[in-house]
């Protein structure tokens, strides 16, 4: 099959962030699969463009078997609210321009991934123009997440927004959701039909995790990085207004009388504000680390004794998987899981960590005390989660499913 797939932020070899695509075309292309991505130039964490795209429309790129086209986008997507807006439709414009005049041969399929909905337009306009199917992938509700976080406010855009979410819905061949709630929300709410729904999660990856925890001298890695004698709590992902990270700012203020220490790594448009506040508040037991590579992610993530994953408190985050929860199964450390719903019940299935309730520093002080009177649990329930996964989530698995299911939908149409 030769994939043309639609991915704003699919990730460079050296970026950090969430790698799904990168690591399932990476399956489909050993597999002896086609894959083309169209991609932005600026990365959701930094909204720069790297030296190499500046003053450039579209740019070609070889990674690995993968060809990829990045697009133009603005790098006023980090600014604020309209400048983010304007980041999604640039790539809009950019990646239809790179999908009409820069791709050449012929395609059998777009898969498209978002948030950012607006992808949704490349998407439509280039299957009705090349004739072919298209997949779309909901990683995140949106709007309800932009709603309920307060960063989409007014009436006018959300009507539009559910309006082209229906539309996208109805034209798409197949719907892709990351979550049972996902499934349940398009069914019982929006009304797509069941048959046309497809389940492949987020996924871990223990191509990079069983080597390190062959290999790698995580002791030693402490002691390079100053952390020792602690007991190492590690938040990796983005530090945006959904992720609510103040509230490991006031856990940490809570536990400063035990040698705990909070990395987070990462970037984001509220990093520099939480940087000021840890420094307002005296939190000499949080580190700010920047982004790094995912084989360098996991390193810290095996010299930690616990992962955290974090959301703000609102109802549509209770749908959601944060995706560096498999990352800390895969890595067999338990959880210190800050978002309810089907996060939570993923974890008590596994049995792979504890439950905090979000935006409740008392509660998150109060679990990882536990922690450190009950050391045996680390072990335990890292074994858990990492067990779940390789049973549940194991990524190689999960792409080959989604392989299976493309290959129906380019059979029917055909």
């Amino acid at each position: 099959m030769n994939i043309l797939l639609i991915h704003q932020y699919f990730l460079e070899p050296d970026d950090a962030g969430g790698s799904r695509f990168n690591e399932m075309t990476k399956v489909w292309t050993d597999a002896g699969h086609q894959v083309t991505v169209l991609a932005g130039m600026v990365h959701y964490g930094g909204g720069k463009k790297r030296a190499e795209y500046k003053g450039k429309f579209t740019c070609f790129r070889r990674q690995g078997k993968i060809s990829v086209w990045r697009c133009h986008v603005s790098e006023l997507y980090n600014a604020n609210f309209l400048g983010r807006m304007w980041g999604y439709f640039s790539f809009v414009f950019s990646s239809l321009f790179a999908g009409f005049f820069k791709l050449k041969g012929r395609y059998d399929v777009i898969v498209v991934t978002s948030p950012p909905l607006f992808v949704g337009i490349t998407a439509y306009v280039l299957s009705r123009t090349k004739r072919i199917p298209f997949v779309f992938e909901v990683r995140d509700l949106w709007p309800e997440s932009a709603i309920d976080i307060g960063v989409l406010k007014s009436r006018m855009l959300i009507k539009l927004a559910y309006r082209f979410e229906k539309f996208i819905y109805k034209k798409a061949a197949l719907i892709n959701v990351l979550t049972p709630a996902f499934r349940t929300k398009l069914i019982e709410e929006k009304q797509v039909p069941s048959e046309k729904i497809l389940f492949i999660p987020n996924a871990a990856d223990f191509s990079l995790s069983e080597d390190l925890l062959e290999n790698f001298d995580a002791g030693e890695f402490r002691k390079k990085h100053g952390f020792a004698e602690d007991f190492v709590i590690t938040y990796v992902g983005a530090h945006g207004i959904a992720n609510h990270l103040q509230q490991i700012l006031e856990t940490a203020q809570l536990l400063e009388d035990i040698p705990v220490r909070f990395l987070l790594i990462g970037q984001g448009m509220e990093k520099p504000r939480l940087q000021a506040m840890a420094a307002e508040m005296g939190c000499k037991n949080v580190t700010f680390l920047d982004p790094v590579p995912k084989a360098e992610v996991f390193k810290y993530i095996l010299a930690s004794d616990m992962g955290t994953s974090v959301l703000k408190k609102v109802d549509t985050f209770k749908t959601i998987y944060s995706n560096k929860t498999f990352d800390y199964m895969s890595c067999k450390k338990p959880i210190l899981m800050a978002i309810d719903g089907v996060s939570r019940e993923l974890l008590e299935q596994a049995d792979a960590g504890t439950f905090v309730e979000p935006e409740n520093p008392v509660d998150f002080a109060a679990k990882i005390r536990k922690y450190l009177q009950n050391p045996e649990l680390l072990q335990i329930q890292g074994n858990h989660g990492y067990e779940y996964a390789k049973e549940h989530f194991d990524r190689d698995v999960l792409a080959s499913r989604y392989l299976e299911m493309i290959h129906k939908i380019i059979n029917k149409d055909v």
